[in-house]
């Protein structure tokens, strides 16, 4: 990999990292101030109020960067010193210059403001939901419409081989799905941001290895602002990043997943790597899957909150908040690990990645379902 690369991975993630560090600090002591703060009851295990607001600092260490960057592939041609934008660059066994590089960024303009866009209109709803609650139906409408624009009107889709309708269908679905996973995993401190580093973090090194630029350097700027909210949110946590920032972030890893080219008939890669998302996202997406198949068994609606989340389930079983937590990153890093060999293999070798990841999410079922132990509540 080349200088001039390292540098780009560099910036993408410690500009958003300084920005997240930053911004939530400020937030905190405002939203303490004006009583902008989550308070205790119902199924909230704090036992005082935790300020709000940590969203908005996530938002704008991911926006305010991704938009500067579509600024310098707009006009960035015109204004840098051509010996800069003649360095050539190396990534996953490609070469080309930054000017090259600029101008398929800016070939992309429309689609990046469109998900900025996305993620906007996502913050905003999730800040009002922190204020007032909206609803499920309200909620579920607007990530609906959201990723409907984005899939049907700007072709951000997965599985095109499908044609456009059925591609434009399970992306709004998948979007919907895995925007909900980072939300319902938002149950306990230092989660859902923890869990979302992690992810991010394999989803950037599976788009560097296929040779991507644009995507891997969206994934570190998730990965450092995510990183720089979690100083503050690891528990015990002095903030929460509320709705504002869990939607932001389940829709980042959604369209992360759904912009990677896993598999390109040109490249000597095999066509498992498609299979990354639910490898990498096998955790996340147990827990939402599972809470909802728990709720409905016992009559409840799907999206009411409660301590029915994996996490809780853990602690009910003996395990502390914070072990429960290390334990869910333990598992997401584990089955993270796996997902960046699957292009690389053939299938009888794609099948035990499976088979160990189905092994790993079983495992965290078995620890959460055994009896034994002193319950401690969160």
């Amino acid at each position: 990999m080349s200088r001039l690369m390292v540098a780009v991975l560099i910036a993408a993630a410690g500009g958003p990292l300084i920005i997240s560090l930053l911004l939530t600090a400020l937030v905190r002591r405002l939203a303490r101030r004006w009583g902008f703060v989550d308070r205790p009851g119902g199924h909230k295990a704090h036992e005082s109020p935790v300020a709000l607001g940590g969203g908005i600092a996530i938002t704008a260490a991911v926006v305010l960067p991704l938009l500067a960057m579509a600024l310098l592939a707009d006009v960035g041609r015109s204004w840098l010193p051509p010996a800069l934008l003649n360095q050539t660059f190396h990534v996953g066994g490609h070469q080309g210059r930054l000017a090259d590089l600029l101008g398929g960024v800016g070939l992309r303009l429309y689609p990046a403001l469109a998900v900025v866009g996305g993620a906007i209109v996502l913050h905003v709803l999730g800040l009002a939901d922190d204020v007032r609650a909206l609803g499920p139906g309200v909620k579920m409408t607007v990530m609906t419409a959201v990723a409907l624009v984005l899939a049907a009107g700007f072709r951000i889709r997965s599985l095109e081989l499908l044609g456009p309708i059925p591609a434009t269908i399970f992306t709004v679905l998948w979007v919907v799905l895995v925007t909900n996973a980072f939300n319902f995993m938002d149950n306990m401190d230092g989660l859902s941001a923890g869990v979302a580093a992690i992810t991010a973090f394999f989803f950037a090194v599976s788009a560097l290895l296929a040779g991507q630029v644009f995507v891997p350097a969206l994934a570190l700027m998730l990965f450092g602002a995510v990183l720089g909210f979690l100083v503050f949110n690891f528990p015990p946590a002095s903030i929460f990043m509320g709705d504002a920032g869990s939607l932001v972030i389940g829709y980042f890893m959604a369209l992360l997943t759904v912009l990677t080219t896993y598999y390109s008939p040109a490249q000597q890669r095999e066509p498992f790597g498609i299979l990354a998302p639910l490898v990498v996202l096998a955790v996340p997406l147990y827990d939402v899957l599972s809470v909802v198949v728990v709720r409905i068994r016992a009559g409840d609606s799907p999206f009411r909150g409660d301590r029915r989340h994996f996490s809780h389930r853990l602690v009910r079983r003996g395990l502390r908040p914070r072990s429960a937590v290390l334990t869910i990153y333990l598992a997401t890093a584990a089955t993270g690990v796996s997902s960046l060999l699957l292009p690389f293999h053939g299938w009888p070798f794609a099948l035990l990645i499976l088979a160990q990841c189905f092994c790993i999410v079983l495992i965290v079922a078995i620890l959460e379902s055994a009896g034994g132990g002193r319950a401690v509540e969160p």
